[in-house]
């Protein structure tokens, strides 16, 4: 029986895959402009960034098309749904850049789609506040 609750607790842990380089903490990174993606139709996905982004004392713009001049940082993103009985978020990337040279990366994959984790229906939030706190980790 305990062979059996591990197993099953190591598959469900085994699901999710994270990928994070932080942004370094010379950047003196005190806003970023978020360049909106319109193909992403993950609710909550942008507000969640922005929240932990200002919990970090970040302040966040959202601009389209054009980068504004006055952005020196400026963060890219994708995040893709999946749908197993509703809607889930499945995978997220983050891409930072100062003056157009990287400086951040953060990854948020679901392995296998979540197979039977019940975890792969809960929040953006809760998915990628973690996520985002890793890549911010030295801003604090």
């Amino acid at each position: 029986m305990k062979k059996s609750v591990f197993t099953l607790l190591f598959l469900l842990a085994a699901c999710t895959a994270v990928d994070i380089k932080p942004v370094p903490s010379d950047m003196k990174m005190t806003h970023v402009c978020i360049e909106e993606n319109p193909k992403v139709i993950v609710k909550g996905f942008v507000s969640t960034i922005e929240h932990v982004f200002e919990d970090h004392l970040i302040t966040t713009e959202i601009y389209r098309g054009k980068k504004p001049e006055r952005c020196a940082f400026y963060l890219t993103y994708t995040a893709l749904r999946s749908w197993d009985f509703a809607p889930y978020l499945s995978h997220a990337e983050l891409r930072l850049y100062h003056e157009g040279l990287r400086v951040g990366y953060a990854e948020y994959h679901l392995r296998g789609k979540g197979g039977f984790a019940l975890n792969k229906w809960a929040s953006v939030e809760s998915k990628m506040t973690p996520v985002v706190n890793q890549l911010l980790a030295k801003y604090k």
